[in-house]
């Protein structure tokens, strides 16, 4: 930067506006302040600025100031080590967050402009800057933001502060977790956030429809309600207060499903979040997404009658996951994609018998064409299948689960879904080979099969390993003598342990705890014969 230039912005002098004016203008789209940093401008610069912020004569050049304050907090170069606590408590108190009177800091009296630019400000210098992130489990910048969020049903707070605050506060919890924990615990956030969502859906429950502020506003809640439910294990039991709590967030987020957008991406983005929060509900409240039929309106498009109930929430999550199959091309996002809604599948399911027997009826229904591998084919079902042996793990666990309580953790019934093969490493896992079930108690013994005419007609040719039907074919063994198929049985046991000396391949045998457990040599699975001829004499 020219002396020029530099001097205007430095000096006291009525030209102050149009040189400010110009260098936000010029740096608008910029992202590194080289050209600053490298002739120790950028360091003048920062803290001249804040000096003309603290001045109370030179308010009218605060919102200005503000954006080249937020210019500047994109190069984090010399910010750790210029940036002061008491510049953070000036950008507080602009924001209009800071201390309460006879605190430190305190709150300025500001116009709406210039605490948007104050929280914009905040949000980068959070973001860009540990020093501050540690400033802020000190001051008053979460008690500030959460007494104005009790402010929020008197009207008088506008869209862009109500936006900034909960992204201000999203970075906050998700950056610092003891800033996660003390807005949680010691600051009550989860109560008054689920507040505020409500409220944000109330300002629209004419025709439950959102504008695209609406939708940014309650997506921006819901992604700082994850952060502080995040904690929670899948399976685990609340304590009294806190369930009373998730179970009013779960009856929140069951009417947010019936909230609707013009913009189709839009709702997705909402889904998405939704989704995300619900990962981090317990189970015991999961009972809250169904409601009674008999309170709905029977000619609308958001009622889906199942057993005298309104299932339209668990079409939407089902819908949903039938959006991500098609968005997960690449193994790469499977992840990304997946988990969340897998998760929150298996939740729902776990969560109560109707929940069970309807996402089944969709995802699992009687099957009809069993001529093609339950991977193959454009089905729900299909894609679950062929994820059961994905690389990615995490997924292939979600969706074996997802499967398997399906099928009321019936090894069998599992098998006929899924196919031996595919379902082989979930067995495995479980300690479920050789004939063990799963933990079938917990289920109604009310059997759901009802095998279709079509699947009876070939059950005969189904091959379990593969799970479809597979047509006879010739025995190769036929018209061998007894010594010929001797030799070929030979010939194929030296090959296999050929294979396991050269560590390709680990020969193994299904152990007392029903798990895979390896062999020294191949013909040690001569003594599991007679257990396995035993068994299926049993059987049949």
């Amino acid at each position: 930067m020219d002396n020029e230039t530099l001097n205007r912005l430095l000096g006291n002098q009525p030209e102050l506006k149009e040189a400010l004016v110009q260098f936000n203008k010029q740096h608008q789209q910029c992202f590194n302040f080289t050209h600053l940093t490298t002739s120790g401008q950028w360091t003048l610069l920062w803290n001249r600025f804040f000096d003309y912020l603290t001045d109370p004569e030179m308010a009218e050049y605060r919102e200005d100031c503000l954006v080249a304050i937020k210019l500047l907090s994109r190069d984090r170069t010399y910010l750790n080590e210029t940036v002061a606590v008491d510049q953070l408590d000036c950008l507080l108190g602009l924001a209009g967050i800071g201390e309460v009177a006879g605190g430190g800091g305190g709150v300025w009296d500001a116009t709406e402009e210039v605490q948007v630019e104050a929280l914009k400000c905040l949000s980068n210098l959070i973001f860009q800057s540990k020093k501050c992130q540690e400033f802020c489990l000190g001051n008053a910048s979460t008690e500030g933001i959460l007494r104005r969020v009790k402010m929020y049903k008197d009207g008088n707070v506008c869209y862009d502060i109500r936006f900034f605050d909960m992204k201000l506060l999203f970075l906050l919890t998700a950056i610092n977790c003891d800033i996660r924990s003390k807005v949680r615990d010691d600051l009550h956030g989860l109560t008054y956030l689920v507040e505020t969502l409500d409220l944000f859906m109330g300002e629209a429950a004419e025709n439950k429809e959102f504008n695209d502020k609406d939708l940014e506003l309650v997506n921006e809640v819901l992604k700082v309600l994850f952060n502080l439910t995040v904690r929670t294990p899948l399976n685990a039991v609340p304590e009294e207060d806190e369930a009373n709590q998730f179970h009013r967030l779960a009856m929140v987020i069951h009417d947010l499903f019936f909230y609707r957008t013009l913009n189709r991406d839009k709702i997705v983005s909402l889904q998405s979040n939704i989704i995300n929060l619900l990962t981090s509900v317990p189970v015991s409240c999961y009972t809250e997404l169904v409601s009674p039929l008999n309170l709905c309106d029977p000619d609308s498009k958001t009622v889906v009658p199942f057993e005298e109930r309104n299932v339209y929430v668990l079409q939407v999550l089902v819908d949903f996951l039938g959006r991500q199959f098609h968005k997960s091309e690449k193994k790469s996002d499977q992840f990304e994609l997946l988990s969340p809604i897998l998760t929150v599948l298996i939740k729902v399911i776990r969560a109560s018998g109707l929940n069970r027997r309807y996402v089944r009826s969709v995802i699992l229904p009687p099957l009809v064409d069993v001529k093609e591998r339950p991977e193959i084919g454009t089905e729900l079902r299909n894609y679950l299948c062929s994820l059961l042996t994905s690389p990615c793990t995490q997924i292939a666990d979600l969706s074996a689960e997802l499967l398997f309580v399906l099928c009321k953790e019936n090894v069998g019934r599992m098998i006929k879904y899924t196919g031996y093969g595919n379902a082989a490493g979930l067995f495995a896992n479980r300690g479920l080979l050789g004939g063990r079930q799963g933990n079938t108690q917990e289920y109604s013994s009310d059997s759901e099969d009802s095998d279709t005419e079509e699947y009876k007609q070939m059950q005969h040719g189904i091959n379990p390993v593969l799970g479809c039907y597979e047509p006879p074919k010739p025995n190769p063994l036929e018209g061998m003598s007894d010594e010929q198929k001797e030799y070929e049985a030979m010939q194929l046991v030296a090959l296999m342990d050929q294979l396991q000396r050269q560590g390709i391949v680990q020969a193994c045998k299904i152990g007392e705890d029903g798990r895979p457990q390896p062999v020294d040599h191949i013909l040690e699975l001569q003594d599991e014969i007679p257990e396995q001829q035993r068994d299926h004499k049993r059987k049949t």
